[in-house]
């Protein structure tokens, strides 16, 4: 069923009200909504479609962020294998720069 309004049922009557023309497809039977023949919705109704809207905003951050992190992750492993291999080689020269001197010494004593 559609209906275009809504009105709290309960709730502060201090608070003051705003006229808002809304589209709701589902039957809200929570008991705290009624069908009125005015369309009026409450500032506390308007605080929750902020609260909504904010929520939103944060799963929209939050998957964001995951992605980041992926593509981080991701870089970071890259690096972590790059240094490795790095460490390698430098592991290597050192050891070929080791043998040279070794050779330099075993020479200079032969003569």
């Amino acid at each position: 069923m559609l209906n275009n309004r809504l009105t709290p049922v309960s709730g502060p009557s201090i608070l003051p009200r705003i006229v808002c023309r809304i589209s709701v497809v589902k039957n809200v039977t929570d008991g705290f909504f009624q069908r009125p023949a005015m369309g009026i919705l409450s500032v506390s109704d308007f605080d929750l479609t902020i609260l909504e809207m904010k929520v939103g905003e944060l799963i929209h951050t939050c998957q964001q962020l995951q992605a980041e992190n992926k593509s981080l992750r991701a870089r970071q492993e890259s690096l972590v294998a790059e240094r490795a291999e790095l460490l390698d080689k430098t592991e290597q020269a050192h050891n070929r720069v080791e043998a040279t001197l070794s050779r330099l010494k075993a020479m200079e004593e032969q003569r």
